[in-house]
């Protein structure tokens, strides 16, 4: 293995340990103005961007827009709890990989059963639920990754003669991200069909509205 190619298994693994999981209790328990929401979640969650010195996490255009398309309640006096907060953290990891559509069919009947519910189960106690969950994951991903950037260090060995050392290492990169990208795929499609589940077929709010959202 290179130099180059360690500096960068070492950097794939830094980047799990900058993966911040903002835990419940680290929420403010007051109700917030839109400042300090997005406050809040730049300092939790800069870290994760791809470049946290240009990145946003979250704006005001983007708390109003979750609004306007029903995937967070309405503030009250322009005011935000903390279970909007929670909604807002489900909201920034869902919508890197899923539609508008298919989070509202996530979230909505999250909100409308258990926003706002003092007595368990409640928001908060679904949002520890589930971020325990991931926690105990991320040991399981790292070991995944390095399988894979260990297979595609193997490719392109074969005509290693034929090609410089630079285009070698360019295109294990590249058998490298293929490999990601292909399991995000499928588990892409995994979530989708799940979630079609969870719409009966022909509801004006599910599937046709997903069609329709592709054209």
């Amino acid at each position: 293995m290179t130099i180059d190619a360690q500096d960068l298994v070492n950097s794939i693994m830094a980047s799990f340990d900058r993966i911040e999981l903002i835990k419940s209790e680290e929420i403010p328990g007051i109700d917030l103005y839109v400042d300090q929401v997005t406050t809040f979640m730049e300092r939790k969650l800069k870290n994760t961007t791809r470049d946290p010195a240009r990145d946003k996490i979250l704006t005001k255009t983007m708390i109003n827009n979750y609004a306007k398309n029903n995937l967070l309640p309405p503030p009250i006096k322009k005011k935000y709890s903390k279970e909007h907060v929670l909604l807002l953290i489900f909201i920034y990891y869902y919508k890197n990989v899923l539609s508008i559509t298919d989070i509202q069919t996530l979230l909505k009947p999250i909100t409308e059963q258990y926003f706002g519910k003092s007595d368990e189960p409640n928001l908060q106690m679904i949002y520890d639920e589930v971020f325990k969950l991931q926690d105990e994951q991320v040991e399981r991903l790292k070991a995944d990754v390095m399988e894979k950037y260990k297979l595609s260090e193997q490719t392109f060995t074969q005509s290693g003669e034929q090609m410089t050392e630079s285009e070698k290492e360019f295109l294990q990169k590249f058998s490298f991200i293929c490999l990601l990208s292909f399991d995000v795929y499928v588990k892409k499609l995994l979530i989708e069909k799940v979630i079609d589940t969870l719409t009966p077929s022909g509801d004006p709010d599910g599937k046709d509205n997903r069609s329709k959202e592709k054209k």
